[in-house]
């Protein structure tokens, strides 16, 4: 795994975390919470895909749109997860 790999990551991570918490409401979570939100995103997004048996190799291309899709829905998960189980009051 190389730098660009990394940031690449990081990258993909803070565009769905963010896109998710726009979805969700109540605003984004600072660059560091979106980033965490969307590569956890990406973990559950991939687990939702392999579960529905779509994606194939372009789900696992995190530069794909496809992985994008998938880490936003994996994402916008995690955070409903978060709420159902804080009772709303935690921002993740």
């Amino acid at each position: 795994m190389t730098i660009l790999d990394i940031l690449g990551w990081l990258v993909i991570g803070l565009i769905a975390g963010y896109i998710a918490s726009m979805v969700m409401g109540r605003g984004g979570y600072g660059v560091v919470g979106d980033i965490v939100v969307g590569i956890v995103g990406a973990f559950i997004g991939g687990l939702v895909a392999r579960l529905l048996n779509v994606g194939g190799p372009a789900a696992t291309d995190p530069f794909s749109w496809v992985s994008l899709i998938f880490a936003i829905i994996g994402a916008i998960i995690l955070i409903a997860i978060v709420r159902a189980l804080s009772g709303g009051r935690s921002r993740v």
